[in-house]
């Protein structure tokens, strides 16, 4: 077939390297986030920025996808839903990545659920875009051990087997090798919306392996909420200690080291050293500035 037409929608990483690869990406919808590459992508092709577009960017690319006649429509990190009418635009159809091993974990969030839920391997699926979210066959995946990443560095490690991923399914497309694909089983189906509630809090008679995943899962951002001797706060990390006051019950917090240096906070079956941790602005306290508050509260041991 040789190389593919391309109308792409996401970040502009994936859009130049399919373009590096020798296909023709004729238009790219750059998604509303900041990301590099968007001054090459200008200089290279025909773009629309959604951010700056705004209510009229689905007017602007009805427009450009009627003058155009790609052989696929891409999605890599795009923001929000393709509406049907942009997915049959391609003549091979529509092909999107999704950052989960579906039909795990469909949905914008999985991240937090692969870890959250304490599964040692997630990855990417590359798979045919429909008119539901991530419910379309599934043409290739990778996968990667989760390891003690948090959210944002297993978001970022997964971004690398996401485009191999990708390039490697348009790159059969050019070749005529187009991949059948494997119909998701619902049966083994998850969904992983965005944390809310109780999702965002820890209970502190869970395990330290329990509440530390649960930290993980929330960080660095928004971190998971508490109240430490009357202080709104956010945990952003942690990690397992054996020192701790014997007299503190799940939950308590002190203040360790002479001056204080730090603290702890007790578990169901431990307690977890707090690594770092961000007031309700946003500010990130200095460890010694959390032991010195809990410190003026408590007792420092």
């Amino acid at each position: 077939m040789g190389p593919v037409q391309i109308a792409f929608f996401g970040l502009p990483l994936a859009a130049l390297l399919l373009q590096a690869d020798g296909h023709s990406v004729d238009l790219a919808v750059i998604a509303p986030f900041e990301a590099p590459g968007r001054r090459r992508l200008k200089a290279r092709t025909k773009v629309l920025d959604a951010g700056v577009l705004g209510r009229q960017l689905d007017a602007h690319v009805d427009a450009a996808l009627a003058e155009l006649s790609p052989d696929l429509v891409v999605s890599w990190f795009w923001s929000r839903k393709l509406p049907p009418r942009w997915l049959t635009r391609g003549r091979l159809g529509a092909i999107g990545v999704h950052p989960s091993l579906l039909p795990r974990h469909r949905g914008p969030n999985p991240f937090f659920w692969v870890i959250d839920q304490g599964e040692p391997e997630t990855g990417v699926s590359v798979h045919r875009l429909t008119e539901r979210y991530d419910e379309g066959d599934v043409l290739e995946t990778r996968t990667l051990a989760i390891g003690d990443r948090d959210a944002w560095q297993l978001a970022r490690a997964l971004d690398r087997p996401s485009l191999a991923a990708l390039r490697s399914v348009v790159g059969q497309i050019a070749r005529s090798e187009l991949p059948k694909g494997t119909p998701q089983d619902e049966a083994r189906a998850t969904w992983a919306p965005e944390p809310t509630g109780d999702d965002l809090r820890v209970d502190f008679t869970w395990p330290t392996t329990r509440v530390l995943r649960r930290i993980r899962a929330l960080s660095p951002i928004p971190g998971v909420a508490l109240e430490l001797c009357g202080q709104e706060l956010f945990l952003i990390r942690a990690e397992a200690t054996s020192t701790h006051p014997g007299a503190l019950e799940p939950g308590e917090a002190a203040a360790v080291g002479t001056p204080p240096t730090g603290v702890v906070i007790r578990t169901g079956d431990g307690a977890i050293r707090v690594l770092r941790a961000a007031g309700p602005d946003g500010e990130v306290l200095a460890p010694t500035a959390l032991a010195e508050l809990v410190a003026s509260r408590t007792r420092a041991v």
